[in-house]
């Protein structure tokens, strides 16, 4: 015990003192700084500035995450995360040309936003209404302008209106208002004026596609017509295509069953028609329509059909003049999905065909090819394919020298493809995250598994499987002792041996662990975090589970595999961890009987908002529920980790007494909120009996923001949102955290500590409360929201623990040092000097978040859902990964690196210095020897 408390005292002031090496900053870390999938009308190459030769990929995701990246290596140049209402999905985002402002909308607000840097530079806001469109006015006056250019917007709410906002200050101009009682589609804008196109719902169900033409100086209605659709469009989906910004925009619908497409040309009344192909017994599934969008390109657009199996394409030309639109060409039909980009030179437009294996670029003008590449580098995987992109083409003497294209795949890769070469991957699928799990490299899971059979079976069973596992090791011996020499010079260099890229490193500290993830996108992804997050496997789980559809998937893993569970999914989906690969059931029967003999669990489930303990999870009636008093309604449920060493069943007084920690491995803490008062409550229960330990109540509480809470060994913490209530009162924030002990006496063990046994069902039922753990409680002031907190682990638990909090106004994730906020800390008085043996210090109300404790250093990520930790081989080291809209990983020590040598440990001049010494007694040895002999012989 004394040990332990010197361990303790001076693990508190190590981790105070220094919390990184600067060496460390950025490279035991990674960060991926993810926007979500881009989209398809709101991604484009843009210049950042007017007169820049180069250009950067802008994009709004789905995520509603405006971002500039840079197409040279993929990194984000900056972002946005636009303030958007829950109910809101979609945003539009438009540059003009020649502008260095780019003009968002979501929501009901417009903002204009520096191309460079992402700086704001205005924003409008119009309430209670949503932003169905937003166009730049390219031409003032039939000319173009390097000024900065209005923008037309289009408003739906209780009115609907087009508006003409300020290209400087965003400043209303003018507003149509429309009182027709049609739905708004879109907006667009021509050489000659602006077109508002609405849909009008006829008594017999389809809808007519009506065109308003609007003065671009005053905004009054220039003219009006109805175009024939009704046969065709049923719903909005139907119209495929409405241009903007372009010297002739279009409008294109098709029927449901995709067999004919209509196109007009807005200012017109005339409707061309034209037959969907149709080869063999395929019918098309998908139309898309390509046009320019530049105003001084030339009149052309391509039409891209979809079937199940093969992908084609036809090119118009629009004759001005005439107002005829003509068929020019057809591009084959190939096998497999594939994609088209529209680039424009001057005022030639080009087409960029996409598809898994090479790129092909030809003119508007004919169907020659001017350049084909094929990729280089295998992109697709699993059968994965092109979904949409953008392009830039270079061309020269009729022959494209270079493309460039920004291309989201099915797998939920966005890349960058240069003439056919891979040179960026981003992984935009884990923007998606909905749940990720810790696992172990194969090769460790096994040896774990080899080794809890053997401790399930006799003696000398156990020793006969011990020797054949032995054996079985040594065919290992001669690829070891080939890479010894590597791996000593790469020591000896500060490096590590280099891996392929599909390799899993293996490593003796238990840095490269798996983190298996599930996304929105239905993905189930594996990443090596000893690799910086390297991507390992990305499979498609609808594709192992025909028919079925993922809402909610679950995961857990062990002994090599993930295992991944959903409601109404009959049995659970095991994936190997290593090849992402599906594995039977029945390989794993055995290995589960084996590891869980004997072993039954308590599971609980909240069910109509009351939570009810299970003996089994297949059982249909519950052996304990609670329901919270009052009609409060239950907002978080925290459990105690699973897997929670504790290294000391007590903690040592500075007088060497002990506090016995409560240490209940069922303990389960329950968040309720009351909306009425604004109260909100925690509850402390035993789940393997469902009797309340402890409970506490918070009034004044914004029952609006989250209540993160965290639990680990003998202690826990929540935080939560104080409301305003008055002008004179402040919005706060505060974080509570309670130790639990057995008894409020020192060396004593509590009612139960003279029990032979007791009940886990029953704890209490002869001792009543006096069963239940001593509370001790303290409550801190932050200076910001904290929307998640979780701790950390390691192996076997002797380093002081941290808890870390994703702060989200700083986009920051801290590791708060557990001395730090110890609820023992003397309250109005200096500690004693026991209490300062203890690492005890005054407590203060107000918690001021030290820089040492920022695990993310500079680095901003954004919407960080969960953090989950896991240790790593040393007990110095605990694994830490965090993921929501980006992902980022590090590794934490308490406790600092105790148990191995840091990075700028000189193995070099060690030996040097070693070997220094040895060549020293090699010399002094015979001197020191011949003056023995003689001390021997002379006469004292």
């Amino acid at each position: 015990m004394h040990l332990h408390a010197i361990i303790s005292s001076a693990a508190c002031c190590i981790a105070g003192a220094l919390a990184i090496f600067a060496d460390e900053a950025y490279h035991i870390d990674y960060h991926r700084a993810l926007v979500g999938f881009p989209t398809q009308d709101a991604t484009f190459f843009h210049q950042p500035y007017a007169g820049s030769k180069a250009s950067l990929v802008y994009t709004l995701s789905n995520k509603l995450i405006l971002a500039a990246v840079n197409p040279k290596d993929g990194a984000t140049v900056w972002r946005q995360a636009l303030s958007h209402p829950p109910n809101i999905t979609e945003g539009f985002l438009r540059a003009g040309e020649e502008q260095d402002t780019v003009v968002s909308a979501v929501g009901g607000e417009v903002t204009a936003w520096s191309t460079s840097d992402g700086r704001f530079v205005w924003k409008t806001k119009f309430p209670d209404t949503i932003v169905k469109d937003v166009e730049i006015l390219e031409l003032e006056g039939g000319r173009t302008s390097r000024e900065a250019k209005d923008a037309i917007i289009l408003l739906s709410g209780g009115e609907h209106v087009i508006k003409r906002l300020d290209g400087k200050t965003g400043a209303v101009k003018w507003t149509y208002e429309d009182i027709s009682g049609d739905s708004p589609f879109q907006v667009s804008t021509s050489a000659t004026g602006i077109h508002y196109i609405s849909l009008h719902s006829t008594m017999l169900g389809g809808v007519k596609i009506k065109v308003t033409s609007l003065d671009l100086v005053t905004g009054q209605k220039l003219d009006q017509y109805t175009l024939s659709s009704d046969n065709e469009v049923i719903s909005p989906e139907c119209v495929l295509f409405a241009g903007a910004n372009s010297a002739s925009p279009l409008l294109a619908w098709t029927d449901k069953a995709h067999t004919v497409l209509k196109v007009n040309i807005i200012g017109t009344k005339s409707v061309s028609t034209f037959n969907a192909p149709r080869k063999g017994a395929e019918e098309v599934q998908k139309i898309v329509l390509h046009a320019p969008r530049r105003i001084n390109s030339v009149s052309h657009f391509l039409v891209h059909y979809q079937t199940a199996s093969t992908h084609s394409a036809e090119v118009y030309h629009v004759d001005l003049k005439k107002s005829v639109i003509s068929k020019a060409y057809s591009l084959p039909e190939l096998t497999g999905n594939g994609a088209f980009t529209t680039s424009t030179t001057d005022a030639n437009v080009y087409f960029t065909r996409i598809t898994a294996e090479e790129m092909i670029v030809v003119s508007s003008a004919s169907h020659g090819i001017l350049g084909r590449w094929p990729f280089k580098t295998s992109i697709s995987k699993d059968q994965t394919f092109p979904v949409h992109g953008v392009s830039e083409v270079v061309v020269r003497s009729d022959s494209a020298q270079a493309v460039r294209s920004a291309v989201l795949f099915s797998d939920g890769q966005w890349v960058l493809v240069r003439n056919g070469e891979l040179v960026w991957t981003r992984p935009e699928l884990l923007a998606g995250a909905l749940t990720a799990v810790w696992a172990d490299l194969p090769e460790q899971e096994a040896l774990a598994q080899e080794l809890a059979i053997e401790g399930h079976e006799n003696i000398l069973s156990a020793y006969v499987h011990r020797v054949k596992r032995h054996i079985r090791d040594l065919e290992h011996l001669p690829a070891w002792l080939e890479n010894l020499p590597i791996r000593i010079l790469a020591n000896f260099g500060g490096k590590t041996p280099s891996t392929s890229t599909t390799e899993i490193q293996q490593d003796s500290f238990g840095f490269h662990k798996l983190v298996i993830i599930a996304t929105e996108a239905n993905r189930l992804v594996a990443l090596d975090a000893g690799s910086a997050g390297r991507l390992i496997w990305n499979i498609d789980l609808p594709k192992l589970a025909p028919g079925f559809t993922f809402e909610n998937p679950t995961l857990s893993a062990s002994h090599g595999y993930v295992e991944v569970r959903d409601s109404g999914l009959e049995s659970p989906l095991l994936i190997n961890t290593t090849t992402g690969g599906l594995v039977s059931l029945q390989d794993t029967t055995t290995t589960q009987n084996n590891l869980q003999e004997g072993q039954m669990l308590v599971s609980f489930d909240l069910i109509d908002g009351e939570l009810k303990g299970f003996l089994d999870k297949k059982a249909s009636s519950p052996i304990w529920s609670f329901l919270p008093p009052n009609g409060e309604r239950i907002v978080g449920i925290t459990a105690r980790p699973i897997e929670d060493r504790v290294a000391s069943i007590g903690k040592v007084l500075g007088d060497r007494r002990v506090l016995y920690k409560y240490l209940n491995p069922n303990l389960v803490l329950v968040t309720t909120v009351l909306d009425a008062t604004r109260i909100a409550s925690v509850y402390l229960l035993d789940s393997a009996s469902g009797n309340l330990l402890h409970a506490a109540t918070h009034s004044n509480v914004d029952i609006t923001r989250q209540i993160p809470s965290a639990l680990s060994e003998n202690w826990f913490s929540y935080s939560f949102t104080l409301d305003s209530t008055t002008e004179l009162s402040s919005r706060g924030y505060q974080l509570v955290v309670t130790e639990l002990y057995e008894s409020a006496v020192p060396n004593d063990r509590g009612p139960l500590g003279a029990a032979a046994n007791y009940s886990s069902v029953q704890p209490s039922s002869a001792l009543g409360d006096a069963a239940k753990p001593f509370v001790i409680s303290q409550t801190y002031h932050t200076a910001e929201e904290i929307s998640h907190m979780t701790v950390t682990q390691t192996r076997q638990g002797i380093t002081s623990r941290e808890l870390l909090v994703a702060l989200p106004e700083t986009n920051s994730i801290v590791g708060i040092p557990r001395y730090v906020i110890d609820p023992r800390r003397p309250i109005g008085r200096d500690p004693t000097a026991l209490e300062v043996g203890e690492g005890l210090t005054k407590y203060t109300p107000v918690l001021q978040f030290d820089p040492k404790w920022y695990l993310t250093h500079k680095m901003e990520v954004f919407g960080v859902k969960k953090i989950i930790t896991s240790p790593a081989l040393l007990e110095s080291t605990s694994l830490v990964f965090a993921y929501g809209l980006d992902v980022f990983g590090t590794r934490v020590t308490p406790s600092f690196a105790f148990d191995v040598l840091g990075k700028g440990f000189n193995k070099l001049q060690m030996l040097a210095t070693v070997a220094a010494l040895g060549v020293s007694v090699l010399f002094v040895a015979p001197l020191v020897r011949r003056k023995q002999i003689n001390s021997l012989w002379q006469i004292p």
